[in-house]
């Protein structure tokens, strides 16, 4: 019974020393609330908030890419690299037994300094099989801070793992808005070509009637042909969104498939979230916490180094000449030792290392800190882009009306003398122009709101991580080895 008291003593002594500081959460300024403040909110931040656009194409584009997008497959690959050294890392804290053996054959001189005995064999067999244990008693923390840097490192890929499938999902949701707002643009261009190619050719047979002047079928020339050459821009703009789509899709570049039309998409509503939501919502702030905790406990892997380390080591056995007493009692051999091994003199060689360590963890420090920063102004920006990008859509959709009716009275004031042709160029040319706008305008409107479940993060990554792999017993690889 006393023993077992002074060995669990001993262990309790032996956790309780580790050098180098406990990780502490920094303390973090958050502001209450956002610089805009939006009055309809929902709580749709945990929810897959791409199914409001109400597009099952939309839909199956982002399922496709989840499973098949390259690299969340490197992300999660990355994952089981550091699951490994993780393991590597912990197997130190445990004793190394490792088993040999060996059979050789052997003849000595019978004419050197020390002449063999007629009786000894000559040569001889030998026989060896033994067992070899080694273990580093951590007494100071080095091996355990060293565990929980690893540990540390796999939740930091894992939270890089969700930030890639963050960015996966809303450049999909981006990327098909874009594609449908270019269809869009491209469907105003050529009703626009079309309609000036009817005028073209009015004026064409007006021309050689000689109703109209070659000034006139000039103009009218250049109008459409003003038009016409915006649909090749169009056109590759369309082709490149597609395939980019497609790299995102896991894909070879090609076609993509269509859905609603961007007129016919629901804009979804604002997700409702305090600023300290962040906090535990967005992976790139989890990843940065995740890799100051392991910064942290490398100071503790390399003080530890100032005192000195314990070993021991074992070794049992069985040695003979004759392999049918090798496992008889007289053959056995073993030995025992406890090494101590402490710096003396290094030159401040420990001293630069824990230097580096403390300046790497105060990077990491600032580095977490300013990722904090940045999405309070991620997501303030995505706010502001959003109430102002309606109030420019707004706008330019009572002035795509307005110049409808000017081009409208334009062409029948020409028509009926009172004005030449260059008014109805001014007023088509406006229109034009502002019925692309207005359709760039209304793809904004969707990617700002994009921005926003971008920016704010939420549960619903969770829901989308779901979709790239398949459920294991214990859990994902990262859980599972940091339990």
């Amino acid at each position: 019974m006393r023993e077992l008291m002074i060995i669990s003593a001993l262990v309790l002594f032996i956790q309780g020393c580790m050098v180098g500081p406990d990780y502490r959460r920094p303390a973090v300024d958050t502001p209450q609330n956002w610089r805009l403040q939006e009055q309809e909110t929902q709580e749709l931040a945990d929810t897959p908030w791409w199914e409001q656009f109400d597009d099952p194409v939309l839909n199956d584009l982002i399922r496709i890419g989840l499973a098949e997008n390259k690299d969340v497959k490197i992300a999660a690959a990355r994952i089981e690299q550091y699951v490994g050294q993780y393991i590597t890392t912990r197997s130190a804290l445990f004793p190394q037994i490792d088993a040999g053996a060996s059979f050789g054959r052997d003849r000595s001189s019978e004419r050197g300094a020390a002449p063999i005995s007629p009786s000894v064999e000559n040569p001889a067999d030998s026989y060896l099989v033994q067992f070899t244990a080694s273990w580093e008693i951590d007494l100071w923390g080095k091996l355990r801070r060293a565990n929980e840097s690893a540990r540390a490192d796999i939740l930091a890929s894992e939270e890089a793992r969700r930030g890639v499938i963050l960015s996966l999902v809303s450049s999909i949701a981006t990327g098909y808005v874009n594609l449908r707002d270019l269809d869009r643009q491209l469907e105003i261009a050529q009703s626009t070509v079309k309609s000036r190619e009817e005028s073209y050719t009015i004026f064409k047979l007006r021309f050689t009637g000689g109703i109209v002047s070659d000034l006139e079928l000039s103009q009218v020339k250049s109008q459409y042909e003003e038009a016409l050459a915006t649909i090749p821009v169009l056109q590759k703009s369309i082709a490149q969104q597609e395939n980019a789509l497609s790299v995102l899709l896991g894909r070879n570049p090609g076609p993509i498939t269509r859905g609603k039309t961007i007129d016919q998409l629901i804009l979804p509503m604002v997700p409702a979230g305090l600023p300290s939501d962040l906090l535990i919502r967005r992976p790139d702030i989890r990843q940065a916490e995740q890799n100051l905790i392991s910064a942290n406990a490398q100071i503790g892997v390399v003080k530890a180094q100032y005192f000195p380390s314990i070993s021991l080591t074992g070794m049992f056995g069985w040695s003979s000449t004759d392999i049918s007493r090798l496992f008889m009692g007289p053959a056995q051999t073993w030995s025992w030792a406890a090494q101590i091994v402490g710096p003396i003199f290094r030159g401040g060689a420990i001293y630069g290392q824990v230097k580096s360590a403390e300046a790497f963890q105060q990077q990491l420090l600032i580095t977490y800190q300013q990722t904090i920063q940045n999405a309070f102004r991620d997501v303030n920006d995505a706010l502001i882009d959003r109430k102002s990008t309606m109030e420019q859509l707004q706008t330019q959709t009572n002035q795509v009306e307005s110049l409808g009716n000017y081009a409208r009275i334009a062409r029948l004031r020409y028509e009926n003398g009172y004005t030449s042709y260059i008014e109805v160029l001014d007023a088509e040319r406006s229109l034009f122009n502002a019925q692309l706008s207005q359709a760039q305008t209304k793809g904004g409107l969707f990617l700002s709101v994009v921005n926003i479940y971008k920016s704010m993060g939420g549960g619903w990554v969770d829901k989308a991580d779901q979709a790239t792999r398949a459920p294991e017993p214990g859990g994902p690889p990262a859980e599972k080895a940091a339990q």
